[in-house]
């Protein structure tokens, strides 16, 4: 199992690009940022410093979209930086929720979507690709590869991820949701001919290593109460389009019933005032939190689950405190 570390783009940027530094010498081979440039600073100036003080760590969005730049500019972000540093990027990407809401837009529809996926891949590459009806080319790519990987949750976007992307990334640790959800996009990859195998998983969600006494655990809680909160703005959408029809698990829909609304002026923060609805049975499914050894037994059952890399969601006060615990106990148990 690879390891990612997913960071937001808070200033100053020095400090994110030291911490993925560190988080390269502890054996994470993925660095992570947040792509809402509104809320957060610009990311791919970031990751070229990043790219230029490690060796081998690779970089990209958790998640870009469709919207906020045009296709070829993103296709040339990447390219650029893989020109520059070799290929050491990955496209995450999704619909958009925060980049787009935050702005007043509308997320993208998925065959909006599919498109940009497919068009950014081609033009990184060095192929032509159609943006908006206008065949186009970067002449200058030579021998760049994008992986380009989705974020999904619902039953479309899982077929999509599963038909067209290189990866799928699932925002929560549950290792049922987890095998449920790989399942799906492993049978849509196997009906559009493609190996399910070749489509990359990779699990996001917050870690928080603790010594395993109660007054611990509880403030670990309380540190990643707010994935609760991202994850159930996400389900809230499914819920919208897909009702109480079975198409998506009961797990996801039955704990936002309690869920009033979503400010993303507090979008990722520990201390986010829309998250009160989450309970502990969710933040304990959803994310991993307590000691190390049960984090270890919990990213097993994940690895099981068809997961090919864990990315720790750092956003709580103890950022240093998990990548040193996890480069020192949990990576080399699971590498």
């Amino acid at each position: 199992m690879d390891f990612g570390l997913v960071l937001q783009t808070d200033p100053p940027a020095d400090l994110l690009v030291e911490r993925m530094v560190r988080a390269e010498a502890y054996g994470f081979t993925h660095g992570w940022t947040f792509d809402s440039v509104v809320l957060w600073q610009e990311p791919f100036v970031i990751y070229s410093r990043i790219l230029e003080r490690t060796e081998r760590l690779v970089v990209g969005p958790m998640v870009t979209n469709p919207g906020t730049r045009a296709w070829e500019v993103t296709a040339s972000l990447f390219a650029t930086l893989n020109d520059m540093f070799g290929n050491r990027t990955v496209c995450g990407i999704g619909r958009g929720d925060s980049a787009m809401r935050v702005a007043g837009r509308r997320p993208a529809t998925l065959d909006r979507l599919s498109l940009a996926m497919g068009a950014i891949k081609d033009l990184a590459e060095g192929r032509e690709a159609e943006v908006d009806g206008t065949p186009m080319r970067l002449p200058w790519v030579r021998g760049g590869s994008l992986p380009v990987w989705m974020g999904a949750y619902g039953p479309k976007a899982l077929d999509l991820a599963g038909r067209r992307a290189d990866g799928f990334v699932l925002q929560l640790a549950d290792p049922y949701l987890t095998e449920w959800m790989v399942a799906a996009v492993r049978a849509a990859a196997a009906g559009a001919g493609r190996d399910p195998a070749s489509v990359k998983v990779c699990v996001a969600a917050p870690a928080y290593v603790t010594d395993g006494s109660p007054q611990a655990l509880a403030h670990a809680r309380e540190q990643c109460r707010w994935f609760g909160g991202m994850v159930g703005n996400h389900v809230a959408d499914l819920v919208a389009r897909y009702g109480e029809s079975g198409a998506v698990p009961q797990e996801l829909t039955d704990y936002i019933r309690a869920r009033e609304g979503y400010d993303y002026s507090h979008h990722g923060r520990v201390d986010n005032p829309d998250t009160r609805f989450v309970p502990d049975a969710i933040v304990d499914r959803f994310c991993l939190v307590g000691p190390v050894e049960e984090h270890v037994a919990k990213l097993e059952r994940l690895r099981s689950a068809g997961v090919d890399q864990f990315a720790v969601y750092a956003m709580h006060d103890d950022v240093d405190g998990v990548v040193e615990a996890y480069g020192r106990d949990v990576v080399p148990a699971l590498s």
